[in-house]
């Protein structure tokens, strides 16, 4: 999905959707930057698992810098810098892209990325957080294996969404969720075991903005309040009244704070294309 009134001049925006989603999630935030005057311009790629892109080959064990592939190959493809968001399973997806390009990046945007791998490293601070996402990933996981895909699905939508998200939702969109269910315990697999350390992320000297919701789960919740100690360029906001869904729920002000953030830093894409 694109938005833009010159590709040769507008910035690109790499926006990477969560788990179950897809590029549709980023609709309203290609409206906002289609406001700026065409100067950027949306790209948005979806994930294994999807429909237009369908299941992962199986040809070996999964992992992040699979999924990343795509996004570093469009990075590879610009002319100039990119700016890259991304929305919970997107924004590990991210965070892996920056890492393998981060010269090709001039800002980032992530909100709640569910990059599980660092609370592992966060000893009895994040134990809790930890075992807290190795249960729904258990959960998620039994459900498919025992082939309950629509209970697996269940869970997996009312633990990011809260108790009563899956029942909220049309029955058409439980039955893509139900579809794509079977991809979740990979995206989880591919998370908690991504091996980038810690201080991997003091490289990324991009600017970053790290957003969470005011009612974000307890793993995520850490691990945005944890990126701007690891990442130099990085600081924290908080979104009112929102949880882990926000850039659906309260999309307005999620967009609006990722527009700010890439606007603040456009200079750096258009001297690099002078």
């Amino acid at each position: 999905m694109m938005v833009s009134n010159d590709e040769h001049v507008a910035a690109p925006v790499i926006a990477l959707h969560c788990s179950g989603s897809g590029a549709n999630q980023w609709r309203q935030l290609g409206e906002t930057l289609g406001t700026m005057n065409g100067r950027y311009v949306l790209v948005a790629p979806e994930h294994y698992g999807c429909d237009s892109v369908g299941p992962w080959s199986g040809e070996r064990a999964f992992t992040l810098a699979d999924e990343a592939a795509r996004t570093v190959e469009i990075i590879d493809r610009q002319r100039g810098k990119v700016h890259l968001v991304g929305h919970s399973y997107g924004g590990g997806v991210a965070l892996r892209a920056a890492l393998e390009r981060p010269h090709g990046v001039a800002s980032i945007t992530l909100y709640e990325p569910s990059a599980f791998h660092l609370l592992k490293g966060l000893g009895a601070r994040g134990a809790a957080e930890f075992a807290e996402i190795l249960a729904i990933a258990a959960r998620t996981a039994e459900g498919v294996v025992a082939g309950d895909l629509r209970g697996a699905a269940n869970s997996f939508v009312d633990y990011w969404g809260g108790r009563g998200a899956w029942s909220a939702l049309r029955p058409s969109v439980q039955t893509m969720l139900t579809r794509w269910v079977p991809k979740a315990p990979l995206d989880f697999r591919a998370l908690i075991h991504e091996p980038t350390p810690a201080s991997a992320y003091a490289s990324l000297r991009i600017p970053t903005l790290v957003m969470r919701g005011e009612h974000a789960p307890a793993p995520t919740r850490l691990i945005a309040e944890t990126l701007p100690y690891l990442i130099p360029s990085a600081k924290l906001i908080v979104v009112p009244e929102a949880g882990h869904m926000g850039p659906l729920t309260h999309a307005h002000a999620v967009n609006a704070a990722i527009a700010r953030h890439i606007e603040t830093h456009a200079m750096r894409v258009e001297s690099l294309s002078e």
